[in-house]
């Protein structure tokens, strides 16, 4: 653990009462009927930092009881682009307003930077300008070339009542991927945050009431993910789930949701690769490696935990990652110049450790870190930075998402070699080059499997442009007109113009 750089526990300790966080059903905030709830405290700090109603099945039923009424009332799904795009405005602004309170909570629940916390939020506001904008300009499609007397129309029409599940490493970025475009679609839906940061997905419940959005259009339902997560999957009165999270309980969504064959769109996992030719700068690479994997703590489905470098300047890129390693801020999430926060809970940060320690055992070598992280005056759960080299494709570490600060490092010896490891792999979210070839870098993107690859740079993100996966890694696609899409449904009109166009099919037939 020598030569990191630890931030110990800042001057200023979390005083904040605990959070209540309430179902909200019907545009009212509520308790569980039985007064259920969940305590979650700080992973950095040991402090009890939010207090949520813990719901289950009734609390569904009734939130997409109310949901199915609202979007069969129209009041919402028939209302003009220009009304929708006006009150998704007004969120942004409130968003705006309250962006440090929203990232105050989203640290203390999650263990993240309150930086990056502060820019999620602010990035989270941007998702639902751009939003706003697709709903006034959503349209379908016309064919005006069928024949002289037929006229083909493709409406565009929300999908209905949406289930949107979200997950807890960027609890409030994530349902303002989703939400805002179903609601800029027409849609109605039911919220399920995770139960370990369900606050500012409450508090996003409480500024779209400001903003003034029709009771029942969203409504929000807290606990787990069996019940609640379960029987939102499975309810027939929904019509579609958007969910994020593991490919597992992904994959446990799809079958529930086959009963009622309802959409069903998944951004899951993902083992990332970050190619490195040996032209490459290795300063850059070496710098958006370090981000790609300590960002979030690696707890990140865009984690890039896999390095693949050309053997003849692996150790050189080894070495400057490592030195780079050392120097970033690790420690209390409060304190603005942490970078890396800490783990969710204790139980996954030993799941981090077993990974380690098994590829150690396996034959990797320990190149930095492979433990837990004190840090002075927390008593939180932290991880250091940790870097294995000569990791080989069949090792789990290769292979398994992690979910956390650790690094293979894997090699290559040509262009071939490369592209087979980057897809050697059951997940295809997103991939990186590096290369001052610009050859190298467009044959690379064209055959990675994966739904975004990044040239000379790393999780580079815009609101304008789609993210989703390939493989295991999900299906479907969020942000962008993409992400709008999802939530639409086409519906053909075929007109034919003019009386007595249409030939007779029964010749010579007279009215009885």
């Amino acid at each position: 653990m020598t030569k990191l750089t630890v931030i110990s526990a800042a001057a200023a300790t979390p005083e904040d009462r605990p959070f209540r966080a309430r179902h909200l059903i019907g545009g009212t905030f509520r308790d569980s009927a039985d007064g259920a709830v969940i305590e979650r405290r700080s992973p950095a700090h040991g402090l009890l930092v939010s207090t949520a109603a813990e719901g289950g099945r009734a609390e569904v039923s009734e939130a997409v009881a109310v949901a199915r009424a609202a979007f069969d009332a129209g009041d919402w799904s028939r209302r003009d682009g220009k009304a929708r795009a006006a009150l998704l405005l007004r969120v942004a602004d409130l968003i705006e307003r309250d962006l440090d309170r929203i990232a105050r909570i989203e640290t203390l629940e999650s263990g993240k930077p309150i930086s990056q916390a502060r820019d999620e939020v602010a990035g989270a506001a941007d998702l639902w300008r751009y939003a706003a904008s697709l709903a006034r300009t959503m349209h379908g499609e016309s064919h005006n070339t069928l024949g002289p007397d037929i006229l083909g129309v493709v409406l565009k029409e929300p999908v209905g009542v949406v289930s949107v599940i979200t997950p807890w490493n960027f609890p409030f970025l994530i349902v303002s991927q989703k939400l805002p475009f179903a609601l800029a679609a027409g849609c109605t839906a039911v919220v399920k945050p995770s139960e370990l940061t369900p606050s500012s997905t409450v508090m996003l419940g409480e500024l779209l009431i400001e903003a003034g959005l029709p009771d029942g259009v969203v409504n929000i339902v807290l606990g787990h993910g069996d019940p609640v997560g379960m029987a939102m999957t499975e309810d027939a009165r929904v019509d579609m789930v958007t969910f994020t999270g593991s490919t597992g309980v992904g994959k446990a969504i799809t079958a529930a949701a086959s009963g009622t064959l309802k959409k069903v769109s998944l951004e899951l996992g993902g083992k990332n690769p970050q190619v490195v030719f040996p032209d490459a700068d290795l300063d850059a690479a070496a710098d958006a490696i370090a981000f790609g994997v300590y960002f979030n703590a690696g707890e990140c489905c865009n984690s890039s935990s896999r390095v693949i470098v050309h053997e003849d300047v692996a150790e050189a890129l080894i070495e400057k990652v490592v030195a780079l390693s050392r120097a970033v801020p690790f420690g209390d999430p409060l304190d603005p110049a942490t970078k890396v926060g800490a783990i969710i809970s204790p139980e996954h940060q030993d799941q981090i450790d077993a990974h380690v320690q098994d590829a150690v055992a396996g034959g990797a070598w320990l190149r930095l870190g492979g433990a837990g992280l004190p840090v002075p005056g927390l008593s939180g759960q932290f991880y250091q930075p940790t870097i294995l080299s000569e990791v080989r494709p069949e090792m789990a570490i290769a292979r398994a998402e992690v979910f956390g600060p650790v690094l293979a490092v894997l090699r290559f010896s040509n262009f071939e070699e490369a592209v087979a490891l980057a897809n050697d792999a059951s997940y295809g979210l997103s991939a990186g080059v590096w290369s001052e070839s610009v050859h190298t870098c467009l044959d690379f993107a064209r055959r990675a499997e994966a739904g975004t690859v990044w040239t000379n740079t790393w999780m580079d993100g815009f609101p304008e442009m789609p993210f989703g996966g390939m493989k295991e890694s999900g299906q479907g696609r969020e942000l962008g007109r993409y992400g709008l899409e999802e939530f639409l449904e086409a519906k053909t009109v075929t007109m034919r113009i003019g009386r007595g166009s249409r030939a007779p099919w029964v010749q010579g037939s007279a009215p009885l």
